[in-house]
């Protein structure tokens, strides 16, 4: 039990770029694709400073729901991995962030597919 809450609190605590080198390993070496987990990691991790200073990665935050809110709720659930339920909190919650540390491309991709869905989103 201590080695899990030692693990947690690790996982805790990466930079967003760390975040990010573990979620290549996982996918290239073992055919993982971490969505959920880094999205989740990144928010606790506090390194939105260091992806605004490089600017070569970038945050999508969701403003505002919009009109149709069931399917920015869906998209958000299908872009993030996220359950149901998870996914309907983070746009109940806006503004929050849907992906942190993208590079840029995949940014305005995902802003977007989310603007088509009828949301307000920013890229920071």
């Amino acid at each position: 039990m201590a080695d899990l809450k030692e693990f947690a609190e690790k996982l805790v605590n990466l930079t967003v770029k760390e975040v990010n080198e573990l979620a290549t390993i996982l996918k290239d070496e073992y055919g993982i694709e971490p969505a959920a987990a880094a999205v989740a990691v990144a928010a606790g991790g506090g390194g939105a400073a260091e992806a605004a200073e490089e600017q070569s990665e970038f945050d999508v935050v969701l403003k505002a729901a919009g009109a149709s809110k069931l399917a920015v709720v869906k998209l958000v659930k299908e872009l993030t991995g996220l359950g149901l339920k998870e996914s309907k909190e983070l746009v109940d919650n806006a503004p929050s962030n849907i992906k942190e540390g993208v590079s840029k491309d995949e940014a305005e991709a995902l802003k977007g597919q989310l603007e088509d869905a009828g949301a307000e989103v920013e890229l920071k």
